[in-house]
């Protein structure tokens, strides 16, 4: 069996990317979700969601600062001053110092989220982007400042200062759409009303919060009003509103025993609900606990990111020192231009694009597949969910209701119509509780009065239906009492499995009603996806033989395993994967358990309100087959935008890191520090947007 651990201490979880660029990237990475009360986890994720506010505000400061501040800078600079022609016009005593002290309150305040971020690469010993824009600004102003106190050379300060500005609009762009990728967690936690109408013992209502209600405690909810906890209708009617945290989106009918969700949306009808779970254990808090140790969780093609990242560090600082070399001791340029070349390599060189690459994606998908009702417990085993080429279905209540249906009714002469058939047959067993019976009523558009009702133990009942004796039996009554009836469509019926019960009227065979276990309308949708894929799609059943071909045969299923018992579920995944093929198991999470941990990826199914199904490698809130086609799809597509992005962010250093070195300058192409920046921020903001177009598709 399959072992499954969340990461939660990773190194580079989405924040831990994100925020390498910004000053606090400790504090943000260490940040821990609270599974207390939902006030409680409410109040965390507000905190959380409110530092990366004003981490975003606080590059947007430092970029306006600093963007006011360049404007004397480049007046005062000798080189635009010559460009323009200005030298006389804006040359004045001292004009040098003044520049050098602007150049500096750039440096300072604009660069001071690059060279805290040097530190802490040191001190940690992992050298990144934050060491190569560091090491470029300071050797710009270190230099620059030398010559206007006497070193002989050229000022370096109007490119200083560009490229902060550049870097600083970069980051605020960069972080902005990082920003947007992690609200998944506040947006679930927002989810919750502050306070509840709880009912007290005289009967009156009264608001108190989230905190003090326990379970059992009962709860008036209004029209319109969000459902403030997990509990069960006890009183009223109404529709509720559970798109955002199902992903159905038509409003679901609740009546008394219903169960509802807490932060789904009442409809018109106000309700009295009891409370069942509280705190950790409701479904908001549970998905919003699995949304968080997904996107910790560690994804291998991350660990390939982090590699690449390391080693483009480590490239960069190399090809920036031999740039610097050739052109001054082979080229023998002079050393601001030979320093502008290695200045321009390790500002492109940064690997924002490579460390983003993969982090948004798993943010992104993370957050859409749990507002689709689709959650990831394992985000190792999601990823593996792209390589499957078998996929094997529990029958019953995954590609079926679990429970019985009329699936044909069969008229033996013209005098009754199929529903007038079934409504006489309705009528009679609506007065009886068996399955076989209110499956019958289920099925009929309505039921007529009936008088005299009478069960016939063992056989049927009977009764009168608009003063015609009417009986609903089985084919051992026909036996009983002689009666053959020779029809193909109703042997066809036996041979399918199915359960066959007759109609009399007036002691007359009119008809027979077949029933079985209903077929879920998604389910030949979801098998002809699926096999569009290219997956091989199987089920499995403790049903007979007839029963296992009729359902593979309607939806379409390559093969079926029949007659397995509970217990022998896994040893037919194994059966399967010993054929070579990657394997999903796909299962209502409980007696299909050691399957589910068998399987290359345990898929649970209808979870329902109890997402916490430990044996599930991904975990599908709702009863529909589509589901497990969109998060395989997703998966698929998942893997595409981080190959699209880890290409984009390799592809364009091969080619951006030669041309900052400089090797196209016999045809007259050079690229200056701040047209590097321009080019690496353009590149960060590619990898954002790209990751952001990934959508389910059900």
């Amino acid at each position: 069996m399959k072992k499954h651990q969340h990461n939660n201490g990773t190194q580079h979880e989405m924040h831990h990317h994100s925020t390498s660029t910004v000053t606090e990237p400790k504090e943000m990475g260490d940040h821990k979700h609270s599974t207390g009360h939902k006030g409680h986890e409410k109040h965390q994720h507000q905190d959380h969601a409110n530092h990366h506010a004003h981490m975003v505000a606080d590059f947007r400061k430092r970029f306006w600062v600093s963007l006011i501040l360049t404007g004397p800078v480049l007046a005062l600079s000798p080189l635009v001053q010559r460009v323009l022609g200005l030298e006389q016009a804006i040359s004045f005593p001292g004009d040098l110092y003044v520049l050098f002290a602007l150049s500096t309150a750039v440096f300072f305040y604009g660069g001071y989220p690059f060279l805290k971020g040097l530190c802490q690469e040191l001190r940690s010993k992992q050298p990144g982007m934050m060491t190569l824009i560091a090491l470029a600004i300071t050797t710009a102003y270190a230099y620059s400042s030398a010559v206007i106190f006497g070193l002989t050379g050229k000022v370096f300060f109007w490119e200083l200062v560009t490229l902060v500005d550049i870097m600083l609009l970069g980051h605020w762009i960069e972080m902005r759409s990082v920003l947007g990728a992690s609200r998944a967690l506040e947006e679930l936690a927002k989810l919750m009303p502050s306070e509840a109408h709880k009912i007290m013992a005289d009967g009156s209502s009264q608001d108190v919060s989230l905190e003090d209600l326990r379970v059992d405690d009962r709860v008036l909810v209004k029209p319109g009003e969000k459902l403030p906890v997990d509990g069960e209708v006890v009183e009223g009617e109404t529709s509720v509103n559970e798109a955002m945290l199902t992903g159905e989106s038509k409003p679901v009918s609740k009546k008394s025993g219903s169960q509802v969700i807490g932060g789904s949306i009442n409809g018109e009808g106000s309700i009295t609900v009891e409370i069942k779970k509280t705190g950790k254990d409701s479904y908001l808090s549970q998905v919003i606990d699995l949304v968080r140790q997904a996107q910790e969780s560690k994804s291998k093609t991350q660990d390939l990111a982090s590699r690449a990242a390391l080693w483009l560090t480590i490239i960069a600082l190399s090809v920036g020192g031999l740039t610097l070399f050739v052109w001054l001791g082979i080229a023998r340029q002079d050393f601001v231009f030979a320093l502008e070349r290695t200045v321009t390599v390790m500002v492109i060189a940064c690997p924002h694009a490579l460390g983003l690459a993969v982090p948004l994606v798993v943010a992104v998908s993370t957050s859409i597949s749990a507002k689709n009702g689709l959650l990831i417990r394992n985000r190792v085993a999601f990823e593996a969910a792209r390589n499957i080429q078998a996929i094997i279905f529990d029958k019953t209540g995954t590609l079926t209701e679990g429970k019985f249906g009329v699936t044909d009714t069969v008229v033996l002469d013209g005098e009754l119509s199929e529903q007038e058939l079934l409504r006489y047959a309705a009528s009679v067993e609506a007065h009886s509780e068996h399955p076989i019976a209110q499956g019958i009523v289920a099925s009929s558009d309505g039921n007529l009065p009936v008088q005299e009702f009478q069960a016939i133990t063992g056989k049927g009942a009977q009764g009168k239906v608009n003063g015609k004796e009417v009986k609903v039996v089985s084919p051992g009554f026909l036996r009983e009492q002689g009666i053959e009836i020779a029809d193909e469509r109703i042997e066809n019926l036996s041979v399918q499995g199915k359960t066959v019960v007759f109609v009399l009227v007036d002691g007359t065979v009119k008809g027979a009603v077949a029933l079985a276990d209903i077929i879920r309308k998604e389910s030949k949708q979801a098998i002809g996806k699926l096999k569009g894929m290219g997956i091989q799609t199987m089920m499995l059943t403790g049903d007979n033989r007839q029963v296992a071909k009729w359902v593979a045969g309607e939806i379409g299923l390559d093969e079926y395993f029949a007659e397995v018992l509970p217990h022998e579920k896994a040893s037919k995944v194994k059966e399967v994967q010993s054929r070579g093929l990657i394997v999903a198991m796909t299962g209502d999470g409980v007696n299909d358990a050691p399957a589910l941990a068998q399987a290359d990826v345990g898929i649970a199914i209808g979870a329902g309100t109890d997402v916490a199904v430990e044996t599930a490698d991904i975990v599908l809130v709702r009863n529909n087959p589509l589901d497990a086609a969109a998060i395989l799809g997703l998966s698929r597509a998942t893997y595409r935008k981080m190959v699209q992005n880890l290409a984009w962010a390799v592809g364009y250093n091969a080619f951006a890191i030669p041309l900052a070195a400089g090797v196209l300058y016999s045809l007259g192409v050079l690229l200056t520090p701040a047209a590097g920046a321009l080019l690496m921020s353009l590149s960060t903001v590619i990898v954002a947007i790209n990751a952001r177009m990934l959508k389910v598709r059900r």
